[in-house]
């Protein structure tokens, strides 16, 4: 029997395990969407600080822009669609903006015209992804949440496996011409717009958030399960290094040289793509907590093998270490948030969560690059993963009462 993914609250065949529809027709959106981001992705660093000659810690104040761009974009996407009860017109917005954004890359010639493509694009992605994936949790049976968020985030690595893939390919057949990778970057994203616009509908008419903003958040923080996930997670983003400033570490170490720097991206994808779905039937089954902390521990793990590794081995365990904590906390976390809540402010939550990781994921970039340029990068390594260290430590016992995740 074929179910058409225009029904949004009906099941359809299965994909590693039983998913609705939407969920899955989503990850192909995201699929298309990330080859078209991780293209752009994983030429950047080498594009900034080898093309345009800048500073690791100008990349450091780019990456930062990077994070800190999807800020006020994400609650006010969120808000809107919860206000309007349209997720999906908010994420189709989203979605067009990151296929503009590739089109501001073509004539960026220095940092100021690059911030403002990233900016375009960080907005871009703030406003479609608490939407998204609100849509997610609405069609997905509370006991399924993390494995549905495991296939979406599957479909959506993969994209992020092959997005390199392509910038890779490019770079072999024309090197050094980063016009051609934001040119096809650009036309792939467009393919993702025109899918979600086409092959996914709003949902069913939910309640409609009629509060103000300020009322919306109010209602939220009353949650005491909602204050922990989301002040744990601001937290733990504080000290998390970004994927690309690792990768540049391992470059720094010599542990990899610049010919195989864009297959790191790859690699960490693939461990992702492997791992996403086992890891979201784990966090349904034992908890989404413990498994959200585990993630962090891995990801300390892999800053003290960069740190004290010599040898290619070390950057390979490293990048599985990487794709482990991407895996047990990217779906994780909004899972989590999700069933904390009522369902009229899901896309709010989830948004709100989010903001407040991309700001400390932007002051943690800002703060290592600058550690960085003063003491190099295994002193900060080691200080960020023994600050890491103790905020799980920290936030743990309170994060656990939220086991029972009922909104």
């Amino acid at each position: 029997m074929y179910i058409s993914v225009r029904d949004p609250s009906t099941p359809t065949r299965r994909l590693a395990g039983r998913v609705p529809g939407t969920v899955v027709v989503l990850g192909v959106v995201s699929l298309l969407t990330d080859i078209s981001t991780e293209m752009v992705t994983a030429v950047l660093p080498l594009f900034v600080t080898v093309g345009l000659g800048l500073s690791p810690l100008a990349f450091g104040v780019l990456d930062s822009f990077f994070q800190a761009g999807t800020a006020a974009a994400r609650i006010a996407g969120g808000y809107t669609a919860d206000r309007l009860a349209r997720p999906k017109a908010v994420a189709v917005a989203g979605y067009g903006l990151g296929m503009m954004a590739k089109v501001l890359l073509l004539p960026a010639t220095g940092i100021g015209a690059l911030s403002a493509a990233i900016g375009v694009d960080r907005v871009g992605k703030g406003l479609r992804t608490g939407p998204r994936d609100a849509l997610i949790a609405a069609t997905s049976p509370p006991d399924l949440l993390g494995r549905s968020f495991g296939v979406h985030r599957a479909l959506d690595t993969l994209g992020a496996l092959l997005g390199p893939v392509v910038a890779f390919s490019l770079l072999m057949l024309a090197p050094g011409d980063f016009d051609m990778v934001f040119f096809v970057s650009m036309c792939v994203a467009g393919l993702g717009v025109l899918l979600l616009v086409n092959r996914v509908s709003e949902p069913a008419p939910a309640v409609r958030a009629h509060a103000g903003p300020r009322i919306a958040l109010r209602s939220l923080f009353a949650r005491a399960g909602f204050r922990r996930v989301l002040i744990a997670a601001g937290a733990l983003s504080l000290l998390t290094v970004s994927d690309a400033f690792l990768y540049l570490s391992l470059l720094e170490r010599s542990m990899v040289d610049n010919s195989v720097f864009p297959l790191l991206f790859l690699a960490t994808s693939l461990v992702y793509l492997a791992t996403a779905i086992p890891i979201g039937r784990l966090s349904d089954r034992y908890g989404r907590t413990p498994v959200f902390l585990a993630g962090h521990l891995g990801i300390i793990l892999a800053y003290l093998v960069i740190g004290l590794g010599t040898s290619g081995g070390g950057a390979v365990l490293a990048v599985v270490l990487l794709g482990l904590y991407y895996a047990a906390t990217d779906g994780v976390l909004p899972a989590a948030t999700a069933a904390l809540v009522p369902a009229q402010w899901r896309s709010t939550a989830i948004s709100t969560v989010q903001t407040a990781t991309a700001l400390g994921r932007s002051a943690a970039a800002l703060t290592f690059g600058a550690l960085w340029v003063t003491i190099g990068p295994v002193p900060a390594l080691s200080l960020f993963a023994v600050g890491l260290a103790v905020v799980v430590l920290s936030v743990a016992p309170t994060l656990l009462r939220n086991r029972k995740e009922k909104p």
